[in-house]
């Protein structure tokens, strides 16, 4: 075993024992799924930060940035961090103040059960999708830190996920995501410090750039693809159970916007880094077979041992802090939507039962999917496009208006899935996901105007 995987393992064993010693505190489904929704300012930021700062921000986003140049960042850093401004400024409170337990909750309040039901089944695939890309991704910092084979070390990662996410739930990942997100901004930082000690070396990197790679809208043919490109992790994320979760979690709807607001803007600068490095990367590796190991291929460059295991725990953290997130976010919305409306007065302690077996079988249904992704920003575009289209318009028509009911929710749902699945796998629409959302959007109030011309007709005298 090599001393940078030995320092790695030695980095997620620490983790685990921590999820071990809050899991003897876990008495409730709220403990588990929502940390007893009492998280203050600081843990919440961090977590806001470090939960949506995974694999593809440090990985993914550095890769795309080096193919691509700055237009490959505009779904991460800044789209993503844009959508948890989003949260915190528009959603954060009202969802705070429903008393929700997961976001299929308000559509239960709001339209029927079976619109929750609905919902659920198509919000449990962005979740997974999203873990799959976390466990490639710690496939591949193993990988690289070792002579572990793809499949082994994608299986390995595997297993630390599920264990890691299984015993502590949420109270674990909370406190588990301020050590990451420290972690992680110390490893970015100290890679940035030994590549370019001095401002000259800076001014020097910036200089050895193409212009023509710093234009964020370059390579667009027209605005509509770029809408496209943006739409996609600001409305297609911001209904990620993930997200709601720490919204629901914390102690006040104040602590709730300021630490969503808080979090987006530590997401945007924390995530220019690997941008940075990205933008950097072909002064010293013009001809990279695989973009998406720019940032480990320039730490082990540069970094002796004992500074690029930091590193690597760091990329480690980052991936741990999402990958719990998304396995608990499909198992809490499949267990406490689905299964608990079955069960005849079942106790906390079964309820968190389920959402531990439910954590179990999605983590093998990740590991399933990870091997075979293409890429991790190809996971993480179809996580946060599947099925959001709809979610989002009845969401955001949901909260703030009185428009509509259950038969406007279950044709914005369908309509918006139907147009993406026709767009993305038959090819038929340039511009899959906004045509998604805007069907979404005239589904729904086509229904509530045919419903409410249908009311008027019935009262008009005769």
């Amino acid at each position: 075993m090599s001393v940078v995987l030995a320092g790695v393992l030695a980095y997620v064993v620490l983790q685990v024992v921590l999820g071990l010693i809050v899991a003897r505190g876990i008495k409730t489904e709220d403990d588990y799924l929502l940390a007893g929704r009492q998280i203050g300012f600081g843990l919440a930021t961090f977590s806001f930060f470090a939960t949506w700062f995974g694999a593809e921000t440090c990985i993914g986003s550095a890769g795309a940035v080096y193919e691509r140049g700055l237009a490959g960042a505009s779904a991460d850093p800044f789209g993503y961090g844009v959508c948890i401004l989003f949260m915190g400024a528009v959603f954060a409170v009202p969802l705070w103040r429903r008393g929700l337990t997961t976001l299929a909750d308000l559509f239960r309040q709001r339209y029927s059960p079976g619109v929750e039901r609905l919902a659920v089944l198509m919000m449990v695939p962005t979740s997974v999708l999203w873990a799959a890309a976390q466990v490639r991704a710690f496939g591949q910092v193993l990988g690289a830190s070792s002579d572990l084979a793809h499949f082994e070390a994608v299986s390995l990662a595997a297993l630390v996920a599920i264990l890691y996410t299984g015993l502590g739930g949420m109270r674990a990942d909370i406190l588990t995501d301020f050590i990451q997100g420290v972690a992680l901004i110390l490893g970015l930082l100290v890679l940035l410090v030994v590549v370019f000690p001095s401002v000259g070396e800076l001014k020097a990197g910036w200089a050895a750039i193409n212009p023509e790679r710093l234009n964020l809208f370059g390579g667009y043919r027209h605005g509509l693809e770029a809408l496209e490109d943006w739409a996609i992790p600001i409305c297609g994320s911001v209904v990620a159970q993930e997200l709601v979760a720490r919204v629901l979690a914390t102690r006040s709807p104040v602590v709730a916007r300021r630490s969503a607001l808080a979090g987006g803007a530590l997401y945007i600068a924390v995530g220019l880094i690997p941008v940075w490095f990205g933008l950097v990367g072909r002064m010293w590796f013009p001809e990279l077979e695989h973009a998406e190991q720019i940032l480990p291929a320039i730490a082990q460059r540069h970094l002796p041992t004992l500074l690029y295991i930091v590193f690597a725990g760091a990329l480690v953290s980052a991936i741990l802090s999402t990958v719990d997130s998304t396995l608990l976010a499909a198992a809490g919305l499949t267990a406490h939507n689905l299964l608990m409306p079955l069960q005849r007065n079942p106790t906390e302690a079964k309820k968190v039962r389920l959402s531990r077996i439910g954590v179990v079988v999605f983590g093998v249904i990740a590991w399933w999917l990870a091997l075979r992704a293409g890429s991790i920003l190809d996971l993480v575009e179809n996580a946060s496009a599947f099925g959001s289209a709809g979610i989002f318009a009845i969401m955001v028509l949901g909260l703030f208006t009185r428009i509509g009911g259950a038969p406007s929710a279950y044709a914005a749902l369908i309509a918006g899935m139907l147009v993406w699945l026709w767009g993305c796998a038959l090819g038929g629409i340039d511009y899959p996901y906004i045509t998604s959302l805007a069907a979404a959007f005239c589904a729904y109030l086509g229904m509530a105007g045919l419903a409410a011309g249908r009311r008027q007709t019935v009262i008009q005298p005769v």
